[in-house]
């Protein structure tokens, strides 16, 4: 999570420290950072099909722009303006977060790929995790093994 947040803010920082959008609206960008939250809090992730607020309260924030009647008649232009400038804020942060998933998708993809083990490999086993080998951590080897695979339970354990 920390990593995606982190190529996020890189991707919405892009611009510099300060930027004007289509509509001439001056922002500086750690002013940006709660709609960048907002965004990446209501967004659905893939991983889970639910949004990080959902998981984490149990119910999606309400939006301001949610609660603002689209069919009232602006008295006031500077509300308008605010409503707009939150709207643009909001969708240019899920953009931005968009593509970092998709970027980090596509990294991870290129880089990974799933072991092939078949039934009669001989495999080497960690030796990380084992707690009853005497004797000082530097001469520990590393591996354990050759060890015959006999049956799989799934792509990534025998």
């Amino acid at each position: 999570m920390i990593q995606t947040l982190e190529d996020m803010i890189q991707r919405f920082c892009a611009y510099g420290l300060e930027f004007k959008d289509s509509d001439g609206f001056s922002h500086y960008w750690c002013t940006l950072i709660p709609a960048l939250e907002l965004a990446y809090k209501t967004s659905i992730h893939s991983s889970t099909g639910k949004t990080p607020a959902m998981l984490e309260k149990g119910w999606n924030p309400r939006l301001p722009y949610d609660t603002l009647k689209k069919d009232l008649v602006d008295i006031y232009p500077t509300e308008s303006s605010f409503k707009i400038m939150l709207y643009k804020a909001r969708h240019h942060a899920n953009r931005c977060m968009q593509d970092s998933f998709k970027y980090a998708k596509e990294r991870w993809d290129k880089s990974h790929k799933p072991p092939d083990f078949k039934i009669g490999d001989l495999v080497l086993v960690s030796t990380l995790n084992f707690n009853n080998i005497k004797g000082p951590k530097k001469l520990k080897d590393s591996f354990a093994g050759p060890f015959m695979i006999k049956a799989l339970h799934g792509l990534n354990s025998v």
